[in-house]
């Protein structure tokens, strides 16, 4: 059987990829033990060389802009994609501040003694090495580095065609930090090709990687997820609701919604889907229709929501209460009360992240229990739902899978527990 080639470099992918996984497995082994001054040093490294290589980095990430272009990628994949100084700066103090977390590895837990005189425990051990593919998004290769060294396991990144300029530029400061902490450089590595079949070879590499986890389109992570021959943690869509309750406040919830769908629209935790109680609809339906044809937004409504401007919003199809447009699209439905709004999210939601907006106690305490989403929130916008603002520092994906991790996954996530039993001499009767 001959070889599987790269088309551009003639790399053998087989061998490539297998030598990657080898390298990773031993700075697995060296990771696990590492101290936690020692992870926290090679981070702060890394932030100082991404910092010292700012234009370098912007320079490779204009060539993936330009070639995005030249391709007339959509304009979410765009936004997406694009470096600037604000996002450089924010890849620079997610590694501060996970640099600055707890270190979850050795932490021992739930102690107690039995009744025959041992302690019972767990403690917390990483995963091993941890395979991410992910599109678009070139601050994934910093989030996922600083995680996934934070929390003492080896990394092999394989971001999309697009970025690839730029993920090798910020993978060349990932090394010079790695290299100045005195750490196993191939505790973090970045597959330099292109080929999707690079993609099956990781998959297939139970004897190397011990989890993966993919950010990206719904196609990818379908492929991925079916493909697989390790355990994936995944989400497929980011369906996510704001529903404005009939004793909302009406400055809250205008302004949650409108944050909540155009603060940006190309990420999993913008709404996609405005509910609002019939009750309310007449008082607060003009001004969100006001707010976000501000934006540019395109509406699309049941015949209720219709009702208040023919014109602007049109007919929604069965469809659109399914689709995470990624784009200043918005579906919007009245509701008749809060058991139609959580209805609607468990039949049509993926399980993400939605949201209330109501000051109603017994409301808010009844869409908590009742939703089933990863992230469910109170009078707060659904962009939210974030490592970097749940306290993580930085995230690794989003999953709403319902074992090992749910929700925006750091350094816990990426861990996993061991029994630990202490004694002294005793013996079983």
């Amino acid at each position: 059987m001959s070889a599987a080639l790269d088309n551009e470099t003639g790399i053998d992918l087989s061998q490539y990829t297998a030598d990657l996984g080898r390298a990773a497995r031993a700075a697995a082994a060296e990771l696990a033990h590492a101290q936690p001054q020692a992870k926290n040093g090679a981070l702060l490294e890394i932030a100082a060389v991404l910092d010292q290589q700012r234009a370098s980095i912007l320079q490779a990430n204009k060539k993936d802009l330009a070639a995005a272009g030249d391709n007339e990628v959509s304009a979410a994949m765009l936004e997406r994609l694009e470096l600037n100084p604000t996002r450089i700066d924010a890849m620079i103090e997610g590694l501060q501040q996970v640099a600055g977390l707890p270190d979850p590895v050795g932490e021992i837990s739930d102690l107690r003694y039995r009744p025959s005189g041992i302690q019972v425990g767990k403690m917390r051990v990483p995963l091993g090495v941890i395979g991410i593919i992910y599109e678009s998004r070139p601050n994934v290769t910093v989030d996922a580095a600083a995680l996934c060294l934070k929390s003492g396991n080896a990394s092999i990144l394989r971001g999309g065609k697009e970025a690839l300029h730029s993920n090798q530029a910020i993978y060349l400061s990932i090394q010079q930090g790695l290299q100045q902490a005195g750490l196993n450089e191939a505790a973090v590595q970045v597959v330099n090709t292109s080929d999707r079949a690079a993609v099956g070879h990781m998959l297939r590499m139970r004897d190397c990687i011990d989890v993966i986890i993919p950010r990206g389109g719904k196609t990818l992570i379908e492929r991925i997820a079916s493909e697989s021959v390790i355990p994936v943690i995944k989400h497929l869509d980011g369906v996510c609701h704001v529903y404005i309750d009939d004793h909302a406040d009406l400055h809250k919830a205008v302004a949650i919604a409108v944050n909540a769908k155009t603060r940006r629209y190309g990420v999993c935790n913008a709404m996609e889907t405005l509910l609002v109680a019939n009750a309310i609809a007449p008082r607060v339906m003009p001004e969100i229709i006001a707010g976000m044809s501000a934006k540019g937004v395109e509406l699309r409504g049941c015949e209720r929501s219709r009702e208040f401007d023919a014109e602007r919003i049109s007919a929604a199809s069965e469809d659109d209460w399914y689709t995470e447009y990624l784009a200043p699209v918005l579906s919007i439905r009245i509701v008749d009360d809060l058991n139609q709004a959580i209805e609607h999210i468990n039949n049509y939601g993926s399980q993400h992240t939605d949201a209330i907006v109501s000051e109603d106690y017994s409301h808010t305490r009844e869409f908590l229990r009742r939703v089933d989403s990863s992230s469910v929130m109170v009078n707060a916008s659904t962009g939210f739902a974030d490592g970097f603002e749940y306290g993580l520092g930085a995230e690794i994906g989003i999953s709403t899978d319902k074992l090992h991790a749910r929700g925006p996954v750091g350094l816990e996530g990426l861990t996993s527990q061991k029994y630990v039993v202490f004694g002294e001499g005793n013996i079983r009767a």
